[in-house]
């Protein structure tokens, strides 16, 4: 379910993200943007192997975000 120009139409599965791999995630309050952060995986908080906007992750630095892409 592609929501607007800038999401990725297939994010990466839960199974796919490790905690320590490197992503670029969105943030939600920056849904509908294209300004992605990219970061290191500390914890993937998202239950479901699947979800339309991303699974969800803390970054080491704090952030949380749904991951876009992997790096």
């Amino acid at each position: 379910m592609r929501e607007n120009e800038y999401d990725n139409q297939d994010p990466p599965k839960r199974s796919e993200i490790r905690r320590g791999s490197a992503v670029w995630i969105i943030e939600k309050e920056n849904y509908g943007t294209d300004n992605y952060k990219q970061g290191i995986v500390k914890d993937v908080l998202s239950p479901r192997e699947n979800h339309p906007r991303g699974i969800k992750v803390r970054l080491v630095d704090g952030s949380v975000g749904r991951v876009q892409w992997l790096m």
